[in-house]
């Protein structure tokens, strides 16, 4: 027998020729590469920010507040109030037995505004501030409400005391607020 001559097409090794995606590997990428890619990939950066943001700023201090309304009660001339959130450092929302849902001011003091801040440094310091007066609450054994009228936006004016001590007093010695008796604010930028 005799042996086959070798061709042109015999030396050169075939291909298949395979479809293969036009921009991407022909099998799926395994876990590794998915990994490493949403790690390069800005996107998830920006989401990772705003879901901290959305955790510190909205959800962590509703449920601070559910806590405080779940568990204080105070002591009002309108009778029983419970103290269902802190809207900034000098407002609250309340529910008294007599007047029933609304917001209060609390006098004395005023504080960085947190809806309406002319600066990011005021947004920060009410942040700090609405989670002083948080902690303060929650804190207290004995909440008194005394309430003094009513304020042009329709809010409540109370004095507020906790354990016998003026909140007032207690926010302006920890550099929170400063003194307020009405008339125009001092900026806080």
């Amino acid at each position: 027998m005799r042996p086959k001559r070798a061709t042109w097409s015999r030396l050169r090794p075939r291909r298949r020729i395979e479809r293969m995606a036009l921009f991407g590997p022909a099998r799926p990428p395994g876990l590794l590469v998915r990994l490493l890619r949403r790690l390069v990939d800005p996107r998830f950066y920006l989401k990772a920010v705003m879901g901290v943001g959305l955790l510190g700023l909205i959800l962590v201090p509703s449920i601070a507040d559910l806590v405080n309304m779940a568990t204080k009660t105070a002591e009002s001339d309108q009778g029983e109030c419970r103290i269902l959130n802190v809207v900034d450092g000098d407002t609250l929302t309340l529910m008294c037995a007599a007047s029933g849902l609304g917001r209060a001011r609390i006098l004395g003091y005023d504080t960085p505004e947190k809806y309406a801040p002319k600066c990011s440094g005021e947004f920060f310091k009410a942040e700090r501030a609405s989670w002083a007066l948080r902690t303060l609450i929650q804190r207290a054994d004995r909440i008194e409400i005394s309430h003094q009228g009513a304020d042009q936006y329709g809010r409540a004016l109370i004095v507020l005391t906790l354990d016998g001590l003026d909140v007032a007093r207690a926010m302006i010695r920890a550099g929170h607020a400063r003194t307020y008796g009405g008339g125009l604010r001092g900026s806080w930028c």
